[in-house]
């Protein structure tokens, strides 16, 4: 009787092997048969499990049969297939249609394509009150670069720009009393081109929404006649405004 058992069982193992074999999956979802065409494993299943049986006895042709049909259905449906070749099996595959080539998210549908060279503008925020951001950026005496620990506030209001992209500014440079008026005048516009410089060469606002201008010595905010007071004076200063 073991020995009959064990004969019998031999087709059956045949037939798991081969079609375990064909349905073996891989990260591509490549495999030969998948649950995309179950019917053929049945038939493969059928048909091996029949003519294996048969070389026991023809009893045994027809239940091999059935046997192997019903193992082939099973191993293969249990598998999963890549249809469009995405990478993404059909299971998990929102979008089963994808074009060749096309790189596609985690579900199977395709990434979004920018233009060459471009990325997606950056989303126009709704104001619903008005909302302002000032720069006051300090110089040393008689310089006109722009400070390192002055870029993280410059950066701000870059961002703050970039967020309102309807906005626009005015930058405006100032001096101390030290000097002469035409000195201090064109002191004042270089400060200011400085940071208008580093606003859209650095930091990419639109070049034609930032303009400067130099005062000279003629707004001061604290008395020239202190050196806290001169340090003060030494400045440039921006506003920027997104009106609702």
């Amino acid at each position: 009787m073991r020995t009959r058992l064990s004969r019998a069982a031999v087709p059956l193992l045949l037939v798991s092997s081969v079609l375990s074999g064909c349905v073996t999956t891989s990260s591509t979802g490549d495999a030969p048969l998948n649950q995309g065409n179950w019917p053929i494993c049945t038939a493969i299943g059928g048909l091996a499990g029949g003519g294996l049986g048969a070389i026991e006895s023809s009893a045994w042709a027809a239940g091999g049969a059935v046997a192997g049909a019903v193992i082939g259905t099973l191993i293969c449906y249990a598998q999963d297939g890549d249809q469009d070749g995405d990478g993404v099996f059909d299971r998990r595959d929102r979008c089963p249609d994808t074009p060749p080539n096309t790189p596609v998210h985690h579900n199977g549908c395709p990434l979004p394509v920018y233009p060459s060279g471009e990325e997606p503008a950056a989303p126009v925020v709704e104001v619903s009150e008005a909302v302002r951001v000032e720069l006051d950026v300090k110089f040393d005496f008689d310089k006109s670069v722009v400070k390192e620990d002055s870029m993280a506030d410059i950066q701000s209001l870059a961002d703050f720009m970039k967020q309102y992209p309807q906005t626009s500014t005015v930058v405006e440079g100032h001096t101390d009393s030290v000097g002469s008026d035409a000195y201090n005048q064109g002191l004042s516009e270089r400060r200011a081109n400085a940071v208008r410089d580093v606003l859209v060469n650095q930091y990419g606002v639109e070049a034609g929404r930032v303009s400067s201008v130099g005062y000279g010595e003629a707004q001061p905010v604290a008395d020239n006649e202190t050196d806290e007071g001169r340090a003060v004076n030494r400045r440039v200063e921006a506003a920027v405004e997104a009106q609702p």
